[in-house]
């Protein structure tokens, strides 16, 4: 028994590392070719670079090329990430609570309207919403389309359904007579969820705020239809999409702007992997 545990020990480790290559190999391509001239991707694609210096030489042309403006596009993601992210944690934290403290019938076919939500493809409702923001800004005179409240309000709506169902199976593990001591103590519903519930669901939040994180930094076709290929805010994902189709053969600053796109969520995937790992263990375990 325990050579064949052994052996299929192996077998594993061999099909996990195989399956990292494949998911790592294009990352790998990417960093390679983006400290290359264009001719030398087009000579040789797979092989390391001859010298790394040119990677900080094509950041440099790319970053300061007109085409791309990086900062503007940057700073647009950056804060339609950091807004969305802090608004999906606050909203999707007090109705998961509501819907596990209040056990009704309503409260079980809501929370199961969440759920149902979470395997709907966005390729079914994109048009109908794009089609309903337009309506919501011609009756309200609030512009919903090439603007932050719209694409934000969208990604509330998008990732509130995941969140919801993560934070609900959480919040089943926290102990009921800390809000009983709380209300005994005199607080208010709201002040006890905010000092006392709130507080508790870091490990989980960190979780959600890396998972969301990671799809709406990355994400380019909601922003390409609500905002557009050359409106006046773009994202990073669009703003490459835009500056791809300006130089078509020019890989070297096409592979460098894809890179410069990817650093950041990078970046913060290394630093905060170990607080997804515990969130999620954490949240299976409650």
């Amino acid at each position: 028994m325990g050579e064949k545990r052994r052996f299929s020990n192996y077998i594993l480790e061999i099909i996990g590392i195989i399956i990292s290559i494949i998911i790592l190999l294009p990352f790998v391509l990417v960093i390679f070719n983006s400290a290359k001239k264009s001719a030398e991707i087009v000579i040789s694609p797979i092989t390391p670079p001859e010298k790394w210096s040119q990677l900080f030489i094509n950041m440099k042309n790319v970053i300061n090329n007109a085409n791309f403006n990086y900062w503007r596009a940057f700073f647009s993601s950056l804060f339609i990430t950091g807004v969305s992210l802090a608004l999906i944690a606050l909203f999707a934290s007090m109705a998961a609570w509501v819907l596990v403290r209040n056990k009704t019938k309503w409260s079980n076919v809501i929370f199961m309207l969440f759920v149902a939500a979470m395997v709907i493809p966005f390729q079914v409702v994109m048009l109908p919403l794009i089609s309903t923001f337009r309506t919501i800004s011609q009756f309200t005179g609030i512009n919903m389309l090439s603007s932050y409240k719209g694409i934000i309000f969208a990604y509330l709506g998008f990732g509130g359904s995941l969140s919801i169902f993560i934070l609900h199976g959480f919040i089943k593990g926290i102990p009921y007579e800390l809000e009983e001591a709380a209300w005994i103590d005199g607080c208010s519903p709201e002040k006890t969820f905010f000092l006392v519930v709130f507080p508790l669901l870091k490990p989980i939040h960190m979780t959600i705020l890396i998972l969301n994180g990671i799809w709406i930094w990355n994400d380019y076709l909601l922003p390409s239809l609500m905002l557009g290929l050359n409106g006046k805010i773009r994202t990073l994902p669009v703003a490459v999409s835009s500056f791809v189709g300006s130089y078509v053969k020019q890989w070297d600053l096409i592979l460098t702007a894809a890179f410069l796109a990817m650093i950041p969520i990078i970046i913060l995937f290394i630093f905060a992997q170990k607080q997804i790992i515990e969130g999620m263990v954490e949240g299976s375990i409650k």
